[in-house]
């Protein structure tokens, strides 16, 4: 059996993609590269379970357009369904990739696929490492290409393009040439064509070489990461890393912990400077007792307090006011507040649960608020003489900065009255005989 035939139905058995049910999507410009895959797949596989998937990008013009038709005529000859679509923006070679991947994530909706193949192989991994070694990669960027990446898979990954050539001179294969790819102002040109070659120079198995490192990053990285898992575990509690037992670790298991928890929530992954960014936050603001927080994306915001650090995900403030003016249950969007006369000595049982709690309201206008706090709120606290700003009182709570626009309060004008589930008003204690109890509910919707 040819060996790129070989290569192919390995990785098939190996990612369990042998099912005579699945449908495969080829990722086709025409090049050398995706023809010898297409053209391979067509001769090991069923052809009415392929699909040649070809955006034209039309950067070229007529070239573009005639390129998409070589790839429709050789579709045709070998009895492979072809779907293509054109832009007609222009972008540059970022916008590019993201269309083009947009355009992958369409074909997987309309043909209900969840299997697009691209003809990465050797070399481009060889020149994915040379690229991000020269913007300051890790180890994790040594890694290089991934056979898998959720729906992508890649199948000629270990061909190199010496064989893929050879492969398509063998069958008579003419593929595109694109013209553009000798212009090396492109980066992946630069090192396509000057880079590599010029390595070759000092080692002409650069490619396997560039491979073979890249490998050994990958079982260097899964080591790693089952130290940083078992160190995570060792120093989290609830879900939250405690800050005093992160602290202790080394500067490089810092970095890398802060890496792996914020990098899943970036559409792109931090660069070092940006982690070190982080972590200096966490060290000047680990005292802080009702926490502090740092921007990492637009609606994620890193959490760190004297006692813990973790990601949360802001929300937009939302506002609650209920109106409570005569003894029932009112409720508004979840919330719902009961207010009791006390009548029997069962009504006069303490609070239990920090959500219900018995008042003397004897002494003040029966007409409250039940809602979230406001710039100017003070309080009494029970047993003090004088007041004090609510946000003052917080702190002293320890509630955390991201808590307390969550927080509930019976108030009256600015005065808070009840800060629910944390305590009474020296204005509203029962000092004798309860006259009301109230009770306050939030359902999660």
């Amino acid at each position: 059996m040819n060996k790129i035939h070989l290569s192919i139905k390995n990785f098939l058995r190996n990612y369990d993609l042998e099912n005579s049910k699945l449908l495969y999507l080829v990722a086709f410009s025409g090049g050398f590269d995706s023809m010898c895959l297409l053209h391979s797949l067509s001769k090991i596989c069923p052809k009415n379970k392929i699909i040649a998937i070809h955006l034209n990008h039309n950067w070229r013009g007529e070239e573009s357009d005639r390129e998409e038709q070589n790839c429709k005529i050789f579709c045709q000859n070998i009895g492979i369904e072809f779907y293509s679509e054109k832009i007609t923006v222009p972008q540059n070679e970022t916008e590019s990739r993201n269309i083009r991947y947009e355009f992958f994530e369409r074909c997987s909706k309309k043909f209900g696929s969840k299997i697009i193949f691209t003809a990465h192989n050797k070399n481009d991994n060889a020149e994915t490492l040379i690229f991000r070694i020269a913007h300051g990669t890790g180890i994790k960027g040594l890694c290089g290409i991934s056979p898998n990446r959720g729906i992508y898979y890649r199948p000629i990954l270990d061909i190199e393009r010496c064989d893929i050539e050879n492969y398509c001179k063998e069958n008579n294969l003419i593929p595109n040439i694109d013209s553009s790819n000798k212009d090396n102002i492109h980066k992946r040109n630069f090192i396509r064509n000057k880079i590599l070659p010029d390595m070759a120079e000092i080692n002409k198995n650069i490619v396997n070489s560039l491979n073979s490192l890249s490998q050994i990053a990958k079982y260097e990285t899964e080591l790693l990461n089952e130290y940083v898992k078992n160190t995570l575990f060792k120093i989290s509690k609830n879900g939250k890393i405690m800050t005093s037992e992160f602290l202790q670790l080394s500067k490089g298991m810092k970095m890398k912990i802060l890496y792996d928890i914020i990098t899943p929530f970036v559409p792109q992954n931090y660069d070092k400077k940006r982690i070190k960014t982080v972590l200096k936050f966490i060290e000047e603001n680990n005292y802080s007792k009702s926490g502090k927080t740092v921007s990492i994306t637009s609606d994620k915001w890193l959490f760190v307090s004297a006692k813990y650090i973790e990601v949360l995900n802001i929300k937009e403030k939302k506002e609650v006011c209920i109106h409570v003016n005569k003894i029932g249950q009112y409720e508004d969007d979840g919330i719902f507040i009961t207010v009791a006369e006390c009548s029997t000595e069962t009504d006069r049982v303490g609070d239990t649960d920090g959500q219900s709690v018995l008042v003397d309201v004897s002494g003040l206008d029966f007409d409250f608020e039940l809602r979230t706090r406001r710039d100017g709120d003070i309080i009494q606290p029970a047993g003090m003489l004088g007041h004090k700003k609510l946000k003052k009182y917080l702190n002293e709570k320890k509630i955390p900065n991201h808590k307390k626009d969550e927080l509930l309060f019976l108030a009256q004008g600015k005065e808070i009255l009840w800060a629910v589930g944390l305590g009474l008003s020296e204005k509203v204690k029962v000092k004798s005989i309860p006259t009301h109890i109230i009770k306050v509910e939030r359902i999660q919707k």
